[in-house]
């Protein structure tokens, strides 16, 4: 036997190792969090909101439309995360690169107004959740919010990967209660199914139907993933950045359709539960009729979710949040300076004692109206080769995130023409 047959024959099952599932596993595992991260904010407390109304007030209807939008947040999510690997930058960094001053502040300013939504949302649904838990007022229960948020902030100081890993925690709480509401509720499997697959939006729900679209493709986080997943590039030595989006592709992948699944458990339970009967005019009237329904236990999953989802999303929402502002003005300003500031009209709005459903279903249409903004700018610099490189997007990709883009539009166009004319 030559030695170059003996290297061959003690290559070769090292060279098989590398090729079995547990290696291609392991190559996977240290690009999983990004998209988990984003993924928090396609569970906040406006999901709760939309959710259950679509569900109280239309049964299983309205399931397609989360389906079609999970579709939507899978291609934009993948979009937002090939930018930050193939240019480096983030979305707000290279709008501002690509951009003229007055037109970079006017997208700086819709995104500021998707963060003010997005913030107000999640320090509702947080402090909801601490009342129904804890019997605690509103208002205290949001400051105990924003005194958590900080804590879960600190946690960034100790680098990204236990904040991802307290994040997939409460993601996993939230996806756990909701399983547990749905073995309670006994839905009906073929309503769900042709809710699903059937789409059907009858005038009365545009409205709903809008603020599912902006509670599940969120704005802020189009602007956030493109940031998260650069820190990964040092795994691959920052040199092969196909090979590091095909990485993140999974995560997306993952994260994303977990989150659908969450999502669709809320319709269901609301259809389950409240479809057909008295009105439901807040999250608190949720949870209250969910006990002599369904009992205590079933009440209580739902304000821990609640509680999970806000105090998770508020987090992410400063990131994001921070990213904005630096990138778009490039000032340097301390998350916990954010967060303060941000902070301020969401508990103006608590302590005026605003109506919680009604509130937090505005606040997701009013993200639905700013997302074009994060969206056509996304599409348009990631078609783009001096931006991209060899990622650039396809024609295929290309054709399909400006149907996307077209689609958002149509809806928002479609919900602003129904408020005028008071339908």
């Amino acid at each position: 036997m030559t030695p170059e047959t003996v290297q061959a024959a003690v290559a070769q099952p090292a060279a098989d190792l590398r090729h079995t599932p547990w290696a291609r596993i392991k190559r996977v595992l240290p690009f999983l969090g990004p998209a988990f991260v984003a993924s928090v904010a396609y569970m906040d407390p406006g999901n709760f909101a939309t959710n259950i109304k679509a569900g109280a007030d239309f049964g299983y209807l309205l399931l397609w439309v989360l389906l079609l939008s999970n579709l939507m947040a899978i291609l934009v999510q993948s979009l937002s995360a090939k930018l930050g690997i193939a240019s480096e930058m983030t979305l707000p960094q290279a709008i501002r690169a690509h951009t003229g001053r007055r037109t970079n502040v006017f997208f700086w300013l819709t995104a500021e107004a998707a963060a003010m939504a997005t913030d107000l949302a999640e320090f509702l649904g947080a402090a909801v959740g601490m009342h129904i838990l804890f019997g605690f007022a509103l208002f205290p229960s949001a400051i105990l919010t924003a005194i958590a948020s900080f804590a879960i902030l600190a946690l960034q100081r100790r680098g990204h990967t236990r904040l991802e890993a307290v994040i997939f925690a409460f993601v996993a709480i939230i996806g756990a209660c909701f399983v547990l509401e749905i073995f309670i509720s006994h839905p009906d499997p073929a309503g769900i199914v042709k809710g699903m697959l059937v789409p059907h939006l009858p005038a009365s729900a545009v409205y709903v139907a809008v603020g599912m679209v902006g509670a599940t493709v969120m704005p802020h986080v189009v602007y956030l993933h493109s940031g998260l997943v650069q820190p990964r590039g040092r795994i691959l030595g920052g040199r092969n950045k196909r090979e590091h989006f095909r990485r993140e592709l999974i995560d997306i992948a993952l994260a994303m359709n977990g989150a659908w699944l969450i999502n669709s458990s809320m319709v269901i339970v609301a259809a389950a539960v409240f479809y057909g009967g008295a009105p439901i005019n807040g999250l608190e009237d949720a949870q209250s009729t969910l006990s002599p329904l369904l009992g205590s236990l079933a009440a209580y999953a739902f304000g821990v979710a609640l509680l999970a989802s806000g105090l998770s999303s508020s987090a992410v929402g400063t990131m994001a949040g921070q990213m904005i502002v630096d990138g778009f003005m490039n000032w340097r300003i301390s998350v916990f300076l954010r967060r303060f500031i941000t902070m301020i009209p969401a508990l103006i709005v608590i302590g005026l004692g605003a109506n919680t459903l009604t509130t937090l279903i505005a606040s997701q249409v009013v993200l639905s109206l700013v997302l074009p903004f994060a969206i056509v700018p996304l599409v348009w610099l990631t078609s783009r080769r001096d931006v991209m490189g060899d990622l650039v997007n396809s024609r295929t990709i290309r054709y399909l995130a400006i149907l996307v883009s077209v689609v958002v539009i149509l809806m928002n166009v479609v919900l602003l023409v129904a408020v005028a004319t008071g339908a």
